[in-house]
């Protein structure tokens, strides 16, 4: 399953729907969640994020999520589910992109 580009509060609601439809139509397989879209976001993408993983679980599901942007990255450390959504957090004082 794909993240759209962009996922502010006002969509996270739809999405959630269709990420909830794709864990209950392939129950046995992991539910892989790929972030590279993903650009225009707020920490609404982290609830989001967070119930997936909560409804693989509950199925016995392994929650994969790739390719995060390091803006992800370092919201989810801030908020401190890094660990929780298989992200490594950012190292304090690393270098910034640019």
């Amino acid at each position: 399953m794909a993240l759209p580009p962009s996922v502010l509060l006002g969509d996270a609601k739809d999405l959630l729907k269709r990420l909830t439809r794709v864990v209950t139509e392939n129950p046995s397989a992991p539910l892989i969640v790929d972030a590279s879209s993903l650009h225009d976001f707020d920490s609404s993408v982290l609830a989001v994020l967070l119930e997936c993983r909560r409804l693989a679980q509950s199925s016995r599901r392994e929650f994969v999520l790739r390719n995060a942007p390091p803006r992800l990255n370092q919201l989810a450390g801030l908020y401190g589910v890094a660990v929780l959504l298989g992200i490594e957090a950012p190292v304090k004082g690393a270098a910034r992109p640019a």
